[in-house]
């Protein structure tokens, strides 16, 4: 299940339902399944909403925050490679930047892989990845479980497929989760890089490059420095470190955003009540540009997929944009300050450089 809830849009026929994910059918169904969720709620639930990155429970005075997320189709990428040790950062990752963004110290994980078939090679390569994603995050792995599952586990040849997705908890004071409530006009929006494309948006990105432009996964583009599969398989960064640290060392932190699929459109889904306007973001990365290209997928639909460059943003008051910029510079984090806030009903995310303003799950296009 997503964490954020649906939010109407007009039905459009993307690249994206093309390559295979209908992101507004998805939404349509979260909607009929969200009473049913809700329904076991308690006082215990400390955010009443399934709009942030990970809920917080109340467990007898310590708030236990608990994400859940997978790695997608990247899985079809490292089967395109042959290579399955990096992939398990990706998982770790998915998870811990989700936790870390209510504010939670991110703790232990349990993983699930389906699998095709048993491949003793493929399952410690993908223990090697999972094990380097904890050793960044700072947590241990506590555990798993495998399934065989030949009837409904697939891959891009025959044995090849599996699924990895898991489940992390992190731990943070019910007095101290951060919801964004307090986000307020003329707050600074800091962006952090991203590796590249990291775990979202690989439905489109193979279809845009491997099918639709008929490169091959081993294809070498010179503004990539690699082949096209390494770049696509290259792991999601983990921004544990520097989020604690922000939160740990700037008074007017307001909130923190894992920029995942839906791209910049992660900012809105808090319902602050104020608007975004990035107009200071950095050029994109060159993989993003080649998918453009190559896919003919407008802008719009980049900048509502993809993270375009920015991994993970924080909101911080503008006394304090200079102490986090420090703070992040000192940890050799790439990170600038991308934009602000203004008060806008409408929650709107502005791009002015590319002509774009979304809202709910689309940009769309300005005159």
């Amino acid at each position: 299940m997503t964490s954020s809830e649906p939010t109407a849009t007009a039905s459009q026929d993307s690249a994206y339902r093309r390559s295979g994910v209908d992101t507004e059918g998805a939404d349509r169904a979260l909607h009929r399944m969200l009473p049913h969720v809700r329904a076991t709620w308690d006082d215990k639930v400390a955010l009443q909403t399934l709009n942030h990155f990970a809920n917080v429970v109340d467990i007898g005075g310590i708030g236990i925050a608990i994400a859940t997320d997978g790695v997608g189709s990247k899985a079809l990428v490292a089967q395109l490679v042959g290579r399955y040790d990096t992939i398990g950062i990706d998982c770790v990752a998915m998870n811990v930047n989700d936790l870390v963004c209510v504010g939670a110290r991110p703790v232990s994980m349990v993983d699930y892989i389906a699998l095709e078939c048993t491949d003793a090679a493929v399952l410690e390569a993908l223990a090697v990845g999972l094990a380097e994603g904890a050793r960044r995050a700072g947590i241990s792995l506590v555990g798993g479980e495998t399934a065989q599952l030949p009837d409904i586990i697939k891959g891009v040849r025959p044995g090849l497929g599996f699924d990895l997705a898991g489940t992390a908890i992190g731990q943070v004071a019910l007095d101290q989760v951060l919801t964004g409530a307090d986000i307020a006009d003329g707050d600074v929006v800091i962006g952090l890089a991203s590796s590249g494309i990291h775990s979202n948006g690989l439905s489109l990105a193979r279809r845009a490059l491997l099918d639709r432009g008929g490169f091959g996964i081993d294809q070498r583009f010179d503004e990539l420095g690699c082949s096209l599969g390494n770049e696509l398989l290259r792991p999601t960064e983990i921004y544990v470190g520097d989020a604690l640290a922000l939160i740990d060392g700037v008074a007017a932190l307001r909130s923190l955003f894992h920029i995942t699929g839906d791209g910049f459109l992660n900012l809105n889904r808090l319902g602050t009540g104020v608007g975004y306007v990035l107009d200071r973001l950095p050029a994109a990365p060159p993989i993003f540009g080649l998918i453009q290209t190559h896919g003919a997928v407008p802008a719009a639909e980049m900048y509502s997929v993809f993270n375009m460059g920015i991994g993970f943003c924080a909101v911080v008051g503008p006394d304090d944009a200079e102490r986090a910029l420090s703070i992040l510079k000192a940890r050799g984090r790439v990170a600038q300050v991308i934009g602000h806030m203004e008060a806008d009903a409408e929650e709107r995310v502005h791009l002015p450089a590319q002509r774009l303003v979304g809202q709910g799950k689309a940009f769309a296009a300005t005159e």
